[in-house]
């Protein structure tokens, strides 16, 4: 089967490293660190190299890139949780690590009110260079794209399906429209992967891990909604939810999340944005004069000469970009936060102040 793989698959540029693994004694394998003997059996043990080969066909013909964990381009925030996805299928040009991403769900079944403030929010967003995470799903979901496409933001839909098909089927316009107009389709899951009841969950902790904060429009008592609200409470994400009626089951959800203090209560755009520290509009502070009043080390100055370049940078980011280690970040991060030279942010975000 290897020998059987097309020639400019075989000579690109990851897979003569993989065919190598595969072919690699199982005694060998295991004294490397963080394989051990199980791992070692599992990949001694595949042979199943002509589904491999299908894949690879697959993603090559329809423009799709696999992102490996350590790959540059893997969404970072993803990092930080403890069941991220070894790899991802994405399809779009949006980028997964733009400094300001935010999930916005809801029921499929939303009432009028849930269609006006998401409208409204997505609306009043739109001057905020952010970008919008969803299910593709019925109701709050698409409603979200929607509104995002309209009012040019980038919006992602995170699938719980192979990238052969899309589902709803009513959505297949939708996903097209997203991917054409700068947005994309992300999946963990391999091409002829259907869209089974259990691959929601997993789809949805890729939809609260990935994103800032997490907006819930409206939700009943269940539901993939408070799923997400969950997942991303345990990632220590925000989450803020849009309060209803006491009578609607359509907002009970977001009502309990708000009562028990699971999620923040949202009334407008206005209140995310100043919660999350994205207020374009703030009036400028004074920057800190760091040559003259402060005196950084080595590891302190490489930090602030990143953020000097951006508006807000990422702690895995801050770490490729530094060439330091985790241990030595952190300490620099901790140092130049006692001397009031840098914000931390929602999502281990990092600002000048």
């Amino acid at each position: 089967a290897i020998v059987d793989l097309p020639s400019k698959l075989f000579y690109s540029t990851t897979l003569p490293v993989c065919l190598m693994i595969f072919r690699a004694k199982k005694s060998m394998l295991e004294r490397i660190e963080g394989i051990g003997p199980a791992r070692a059996a599992i990949i001694t043990g595949f042979r199943n190299f002509r589904s491999m080969e299908k894949e690879l066909l697959f993603l090559e013909k329809y423009n799709i890139r696999p992102l490996f964990i350590t790959d540059k381009d893997y969404p970072k925030r993803l990092l930080n949780c403890y069941d991220s996805p070894v790899i991802l299928f994405y399809k779009g040009c949006a980028d997964l690590n733009t400094s300001r991403i935010l999930s916005v769900i809801g029921t499929r079944n939303n009432s009028g009110y849930g269609k006006q403030f998401t409208e409204k929010f997505i609306t009043d967003l739109s001057a905020s260079s952010v970008t919008v995470i969803s299910g593709l799903a019925f109701g709050i979901d698409a409603l979200a794209h929607k509104a995002s496409l309209k009012h040019g933001l980038p919006t992602v839909g995170v699938l719980a399906h192979g990238l052969d098909q899309v589902y709803p089927v009513e959505h297949a316009q939708l996903a097209k429209d997203m991917v054409r107009e700068g947005g994309g389709l992300l999946t963990e899951f391999f091409s002829g992967t259907k869209p089974d009841r259990h691959n929601f969950p997993s789809r949805n902790r890729i939809v609260a891990g990935m994103s800032d904060a997490t907006i819930v429009v409206e939700s009943g008592d269940r539901g993939g909604s408070l799923i997400t609200a969950e997942l991303a409470n345990s990632y220590n994400r925000d989450v803020f939810a849009v309060p209803g009626k006491t009578t609607d089951s359509r907002s009970s959800g977001c009502n309990t999340l708000i009562k028990n203090n699971k999620a923040v209560l949202l009334t407008s755009a206005a209140d995310l944005l100043a919660a999350m520290g994205w207020d374009d509009n703030r009036a400028a502070r004074p920057k800190i004069q760091k040559e003259m009043f402060l005196e950084l080390s080595a590891n302190e100055q490489a930090i602030v000469t990143i953020l000097e370049e951006a508006d807000m940078v990422d702690i895995d980011t801050l770490r490729f970009r530094s060439g330091l280690t985790s241990s030595a970040v952190a300490a620099a991060l901790l140092n130049l936060e006692i001397q009031n030279a840098i914000l931390s942010l929602p999502g281990k975000q990092y600002r000048l102040s």
